[in-house]
């Protein structure tokens, strides 16, 4: 009986240490920065919000007023998609006076296609 007991330690050692091969594998997957990486995603993958950073990326620089007039939509429909790009890192803000100024944050969108294109091999 001890022996029986010796065996399911041994195994539940050699099970726990198999287990441990993700956290020294891929350290970052942890459910938040994971929960992080599906906002990320989740805010390019809709056709007005690639419209709109194509747009910016045309322009360099850009206020909600210019995407709103220029792309023909509500203004609040282009705050609310300006709003989920920024929260992702996709964008940044600059105030000068009165006016937000939209620009891509082109750091991120580098670290995304180089992510993308690793995974997609």
């Amino acid at each position: 009986m001890s022996d029986f007991l010796k065996e399911e330690s041994t195994s539940s050692s050699v099970s726990s240490s198999q287990n441990n091969q993700l956290k020294s594998a891929a350290p970052s997957l942890s459910h938040l920065n994971i929960k992080k990486v599906g906002l990320i995603l989740r805010a390019i993958n809709h056709k007005l919000r690639q419209e709109m950073i194509q747009f910016i990326d045309g322009r360099g620089q850009v206020t909600v007023t210019e995407i709103f007039v220029e792309m023909r939509m509500e203004q609040s429909v282009a705050s609310q998609h300006l709003a989920i790009l920024r929260r992702a890192g996709i964008v940044k803000t600059k105030r000068e006076g009165k006016f937000m100024y939209y620009s891509l944050n082109l750091e991120k969108l580098q670290l995304l296609n180089l992510m993308v294109t690793d995974l997609l091999k």
